[in-house]
């Protein structure tokens, strides 16, 4: 989900750490974060979910729901 919702809005992995950056203020997101979020090596908390929600344009409900079919993926693999 979160590779498409950030394509949408034209941005590089890079583009997207900057952004969760600037309005969170927050300076350990990284681009090699976003890249572990995306492969589901990592599942993003409900402290970046927030800021991924207003900076790719989503709802929480939609982003709480990915973070739980990632966790069942993780689970059952």
């Amino acid at each position: 989900m979160l590779p498409e919702l950030r394509r949408g809005r034209g941005l590089t992995q890079y583009d997207l750490a900057a952004e969760l950056h600037a309005v969170s203020g927050n300076v350990s997101i990284t681009r090699e974060e976003v890249s572990r979020w995306e492969r589901g090596k990592r599942i993003p908390g409900p402290y970046w979910r927030t800021w991924l929600g207003r900076v790719l344009g989503t709802s929480q409900q939609e982003l709480e729901q990915a973070a739980a079919i990632a966790r069942r993926t993780r689970r059952d693999h």
